[in-house]
């Protein structure tokens, strides 16, 4: 509203950038930055949740844990763009003192796709699926 009252006063003669008028439109006011910091962070929760829960499923169960905890942890560390900018957060998460760690999840990430692939290809998970009933483990 303060730009529209320069610009129609005449006080706004000076001819900004392209670019400072792109991040001046998408900027988000700070409570759109809080409630999407919070609607993601609880998808993400909601997700890693649910694949734990599913996880137990007969068969199909670990692929299902793999894609939903994994997507819920990287909508967790996504949720913190909300709060400081996609720019900030990727400087930030690759500074020497946090590289380690950002290697380190993002590397977990990937391990559990490895790991259910792995495992879902071996004999020994499919002797185990067939001991299962519909009521869970039977005595081998």
């Amino acid at each position: 509203m303060d730009k529209l009252k320069k610009v129609l006063s005449g006080q706004d003669t000076e001819d900004r950038g392209g670019l400072s008028e792109v991040v001046e439109a998408t900027s988000l006011s700070s409570g759109t930055r809080i409630k999407g910091f919070i609607a993601c962070f609880a998808a993400g929760i909601l997700c890693s949740l649910l694949g734990t829960l599913l996880l137990w499923v007969p068969r199909k169960g670990l692929y299902l844990f793999a894609v939903f905890y994994t997507f819920g942890n990287i909508a967790s560390l996504g949720s913190t763009v909300f709060l400081m900018g996609p720019m900030t957060q990727l400087k930030r998460m690759f500074e020497p003192t946090r590289l380690i760690a950002t290697i380190m999840v993002l590397g977990r990430c990937k391990e559990v796709f490895y790991c259910v692939s792995c495992i879902t290809h071996s004999h020994v998970c499919k002797a185990l699926e067939n001991t299962v009933d519909g009521y869970g483990w039977t005595v081998l």
